[in-house]
C-alpha cells in the first residue's frame, strides 16, 4: 500500500450536481432553489435554528444537568483489580503499566467492588469512602494528592486586602503593648494674692 494509491471505495463518492446548466439537466433555471424567498436570493442566509424571529426550540427547552468534558478520561478501579496487582505502592502510572486503566486516563477512582486482603498503599488517585475503609482494614493506607488551585486576580486581590488588614491589626496591638509614659506632675497652685496693693490710709485732717 502506498499513500499515492489510496482512493475512496467504489460508489462511496458521487459527483456534485452541476446546477444552472440548462433545464435539460433538471438543475437549470432556478438551480434547485425554487422561485421566491430568502433562500432563493444571492446571499440569502439565516443561522442554524433560526425560526423567523420567534424563540427557537433550543432556547425554549429547559436545560438539565452538566456534561463534563474530562469525565471520559477518569476511570474506575475495583478493589479486586488492586488485589491482583503485585505492587505494594499503587499510583496512576502503575495502573497504566499494568493495563488496568487506559493510557489516555488523566485520573482514576478506586471504588468498593470486590474484596482486598493484602496491604497496599494508594497514592495520588481518588478513593471512595467505602474503598478507603476496606483498604485500611486490610492494613493499607490511602494518600490523596491535594491539587492547589491557581490564584486568580480576585483571589490575589482578596489576599492582598487580608494581608493589609492583618498588618494594621498587628500595628495596633504593638502600639497598645508599649509601656505608657508617666503623666506630667502638676505644679502646686500659687497662693491667691490681692490683685492690687491697698494704698495707705491718709491721716485725718485736724
Amino acid at each position: 500500500m502506498r499513500l499515492n494509491s489510496l482512493k475512496p471505495a467504489a460508489g462511496a463518492k458521487s459527483a456534485p450536481h452541476r446546477v444552472g446548466r440548462g433545464i435539460g439537466s433538471g438543475w437549470g433555471k432556478t438551480a434547485g432553489r425554487g422561485h421566491k424567498g430568502q433562500k432563493s436570493r444571492a446571499g440569502g442566509f439565516h443561522k442554524v435554528g433560526f425560526e423567523g424571529g420567534q424563540m427557537p426550540l433550543h432556547r425554549r427547552l429547559p436545560k438539565r444537568g452538566f456534561t463534563s468534558l474530562s469525565r471520559r478520561f477518569v476511570e474506575a478501579v475495583r478493589l479486586s483489580e488492586l488485589q491482583k496487582l503485585g505492587a505494594e505502592e499503587i499510583d496512576l502510572m502503575v495502573l497504566k503499566q499494568a493495563g488496568v486503566i487506559s493510557i489516555l486516563a488523566i485520573d482514576a477512582r478506586v471504588i468498593r467492588s470486590g474484596e482486598i486482603s493484602r496491604k497496599v498503599s494508594v497514592r495520588g488517585i481518588g478513593v471512595t469512602k467505602g474503598a478507603k475503609a476496606a483498604i485500611e482494614a486490610a492494613g493499607g493506607s490511602v494518600a490523596v494528592a491535594v491539587v492547589k488551585k491557581a490564584a486568580g486576580k480576585k483571589e490575589a486581590r482578596l489576599a492582598a486586602r487580608r494581608k493589609a488588614r492583618e498588618a494594621a491589626i498587628a500595628a495596633v496591638e504593638h502600639k497598645s503593648a508599649e509601656p505608657k509614659s508617666a503623666p506630667p506632675v502638676k505644679k502646686a497652685p500659687k497662693p491667691a494674692t490681692d490683685a492690687a496693693p491697698k494704698k495707705a490710709a491718709k491721716p485725718a485732717a485736724k
